[in-house]
């Protein structure tokens, strides 16, 4: 595991447990406690936890750091490929309508999805330049791209334009990314204009798909687009702590751990 990924992952388990302590980090990751002192060290001039006597607390501020597309496909992307595929399972029958948000996990699933040989019966809609361009290029008959201005960070498409028109639409299933998840707050991301087009997809399902690796659990970015409420059902990946996973379940929402 690279050192990037795993402060992701302490950064979460610290945001969902509330205090870790550093020989328990060092057994969880399968190393050294020095090694951990200075991911926490790292963690905590980013001011993602407080660093205390013999571990680290969470910190209680909404992140806006964004990264770029191409910087999230490359974290965590065994996990994210899992994710993707246990989220197979949630398509349609035979034909029917989705949503496909424009998140790095999305991306992965759109992947697959074109491989299916039910896709042609699909309608898909999408705010993701480069998931509408893949899927076209693998012959999906219907394939829609929502209009507006592009995001050069994430390739979205966001704005009024694509508003009005999922405003219009309804969908079987949305499949939706997230930068973080907590119970509290649900469902939130960096940008404002990317969250209402979420909110939109959420509202307008029947049925809402989270993907979500684990080092996005129990953080809070600025803009919140969905509560728990909202969702259906969360795919993670076994590093996710089995409390927060209990109490999504508790909430009853399904929880689909992909490995």
């Amino acid at each position: 595991m690279y050192a990037e990924e795993r402060r992701r992952q302490i950064a979460s388990f610290t945001a969902v447990e509330g205090r870790v302590n550093v020989t328990e980090l060092a057994n969880r990751f399968d190393v050294t406690a020095e090694t951990i002192r200075r991911d926490l060290a790292v963690l905590d001039r980013e001011g993602v936890v407080h660093r205390v006597h013999g571990g680290a607390v969470a910190s209680q501020t909404f992140q806006t750091t964004e990264f770029s597309l191409d910087a999230r496909f490359r974290s965590a992307p065994t996990a994210k490929s899992a994710i993707a595929r246990a989220a197979l399972q949630f398509l349609p029958e035979s034909d029917g309508g989705l949503f496909l948000d424009s998140g790095s996990t999305i991306g992965t699933l759109a992947e697959l999805i074109a491989e299916r040989p039910q896709s042609r019966y699909w309608s898909v809609v999408t705010n993701s330049l480069p998931i509408a361009l893949n899927l076209a290029n693998k012959g999906l008959p219907e394939v829609q791209l929502l209009g507006g201005s592009v995001r050069a960070i994430t390739q979205a498409v966001v704005g009024d334009t694509a508003l009005r028109t999922l405003a219009l639409m309804r969908a079987d299933v949305a499949f939706i990314g997230t930068n973080a998840l907590t119970l509290d707050h649900g469902l939130s991301t960096a940008d404002a204009q990317e969250a209402a087009i979420k909110a939109a997809m959420v509202t307008n399902a029947h049925k809402v798909v989270v993907l979500c690796d684990s080092t996005k659990l129990g953080n809070d970015y600025l803009v919140s687009f969905a509560g728990i409420d909202d969702i259906d059902v969360v795919i993670t990946d076994p590093s996710a702590p089995e409390s927060f996973l209990t109490a999504l379940r508790d909430r009853e929402i399904e929880v689909v751990v992909a490995d």
